[in-house]
């Protein structure tokens, strides 16, 4: 499926101005969520990657000194709260650290868990 609107240049450009270790953690990260949910819109929103569907914002990623950044807005962390709970978080975010594999599968099903919570909403304002 085609995506509706992207800013892959900017993300790109985000990913590159990294280095190397970083970048293939990002792209990784990138890969996951744009299969997971495909019909995303891709930008970028408070300087760092941010996807919507249904005009709703879904996930964010950025980098650090030592983690990866993943921001699943409050509900999907509630939503995986055990899975998540080896992972420092705060109210809408977690990290990943960087010298630990990225945790995929889960970051999938944090991802589709998002889509369908805002087709619901979506649904629900009709």
């Amino acid at each position: 499926m085609a995506r509706s609107k992207t800013n892959s240049n900017n993300v790109d450009k985000f990913i590159a101005g990294f280095p190397m270790n970083i970048q293939k953690l990002l792209v990784q990260l990138r890969t996951t969520i744009r299969k997971a949910a495909p019909t995303a819109e891709e930008s970028m929103s408070y300087g760092m990657p941010a996807y919507k569907t249904n005009g709703k914002p879904l996930v964010y990623f950025s980098a650090f000194k030592n983690h990866v950044g993943f921001y699943a807005t409050p509900t999907g962390h509630r939503e995986f709260s055990e899975e998540l709970s080896k992972y420092i978080q705060g109210k809408g975010s977690v990290q990943f650290p960087l010298d630990k594999p990225l945790p995929l599968v889960l970051i999938t099903k944090i991802v589709k868990f998002r889509v369908r919570e805002n087709l619901e909403k979506a649904k629900a304002k009709k």
